[in-house]
């Protein structure tokens, strides 16, 4: 199923954006994309009878998330290989085609666990790959982490978590302010392994060098990933607010995505920031400095009620998850989709919206021949939606998780 079909509406990606297109699959792969005037014959009337399963609706790039950890009732946290393909896949059906499996702070026995479950899923191609947020944060900025299992950056750990993960660990987030953390950027960027800055207490100065040592580690010769720019995970949430007198590492995350040396993560679900916020940031770095992304857990796709989020225990009401004890953000119940959805409601263009979930994050984890756009010659993955951007449709390497309604 998906070989030889061919799909017709408004192609929208970080790339084009085509009023009348025609997108062609053919053995898991695009064949074609662009408009519908250009479409070769292929015994089928011509464009004008190209199949009509997508007249009237907008074909996009699977949709690519690089901090989710969980979905459907599962935490990748958990180290159960069963519930973490059960989120996966629900997590696929909704138009994430590509993702990070995220875990959160945990004890170093169950880190090394499950980075080691999630490398089977990055075999199976369920999964880019895993994220580890954590365990190496500022305890004053630990949001939704359990503070008793913090630690300073440990070079005996990782080794252990390279060792267990392989090529699978993908991405680390750190607080820049910790003793020891330069040198744990230069471990992971050895190994093409992108730091994450997040989490951080970490003024101006110690922020911008961060992030200037981490791209320059990146773009080192023995980097043969294709990850080449660092990120910040979830810019202003779990760092002090942006101050005209302590700048900090909101502006320094801001300046170093400006000139295109790192990527922002936003969580634009209309929780974690305000529409006027992510409107700026857009305005401010570009589409192409940012990555829409969720922060999914356990209850992404479920009702509100009592979850887990790693070791804590989270209340999710109206849809925002909260620390029980805390009342802190326990991570977000939107899907990428959701987020693109409201990133366009609070005004940022279309394309920009799909650019930041799409070929960027591809770009970040440098998996930029295979996925995030529509040439010929990429995976299939596709999210179709109506005007609305309702889901209507998800195909995955030219299969459909989700039938088109």
């Amino acid at each position: 199923m998906g070989s030889g079909l061919i799909l017709r509406g408004r192609i929208v990606t970080g790339s084009m954006d085509v009023p009348d297109g025609v997108v062609g699959i053919d053995g898991g792969v695009i064949t074609y994309a662009g408009p519908a005037s250009e479409f070769p014959v292929l015994g089928l009337g011509g464009a004008e009878g190209a199949l009509p399963e997508a007249a009237g609706r907008i074909l996009m790039p699977g949709l690519v998330d690089l901090h989710c950890h969980g979905a459907l009732g599962s935490d990748f946290s958990e180290g159960s290989a069963e519930g973490a393909r059960l989120a996966a896949s629900y997590l696929h059906s909704r138009g994430t085609t590509t993702l990070l499996a995220s875990l959160v702070t945990g004890s170093p026995e169950n880190l090394v666990r499950n980075v080691t479950v999630l490398r089977d899923l990055a075999d199976e191609g369920l999964i880019a790959g895993s994220h580890l947020e954590g365990p190496f944060l500022a305890s004053g900025q630990c949001g939704a982490h359990d503070l008793a299992l913090l630690r300073g950056p440990d070079a005996g750990l990782v080794a252990k978590l390279f060792e267990a993960a392989g090529p699978s660990l993908v991405s680390m987030t750190l607080a820049a302010e910790l003793p020891g953390a330069a040198a744990l950027v230069e471990m992971l960027t050895a190994r093409g392994v992108i730091p994450s800055l997040g989490h951080t207490a970490a003024d101006h100065r110690t922020a911008a060098s961060f992030l200037d040592q981490a791209a320059t580690g990146l773009a080192g010769a023995g980097n043969s990933t294709g990850r080449i720019r660092p990120t910040v995970t979830h810019l202003f949430n779990a760092m002090p607010s942006l101050h005209h007198r302590s700048p900090g590492p909101v502006a320094a995350s801001i300046s170093a995505a400006h000139a295109g040396n790192a990527v922002v993560e936003l969580i634009a679900d209309g929780v974690h920031l305000a529409p006027e916020t992510v409107k700026m940031v857009f305005e401010l770095v570009g589409a192409e400095n940012i990555a829409l992304v969720t922060d999914s857990m356990a209850a992404t796709g479920l009702q509100d009620g009592q979850y887990r989020l790693g070791t804590l225990a989270v209340t999710v009401n109206q849809g925002v998850a909260r620390v029980d004890n805390t009342g802190a953000i326990a991570g977000g119940t939107a899907t990428l989709l959701d987020v693109v959805r409201s990133a366009v409601a609070a005004g940022v263009p279309l394309q920009d919206a799909v650019r930041a979930a799409t070929a960027v994050p591809a770009s970040v984890l440098g998996l930029s021949p295979h996925v995030g756009d529509l040439p010929a010659g990429m995976r299939a993955d596709l999210v179709i939606v109506d005007r609305d951007l309702d889901l209507a449709g998800v195909l995955r390497g030219g299969e459909w998780v989700t039938p088109l309604g």
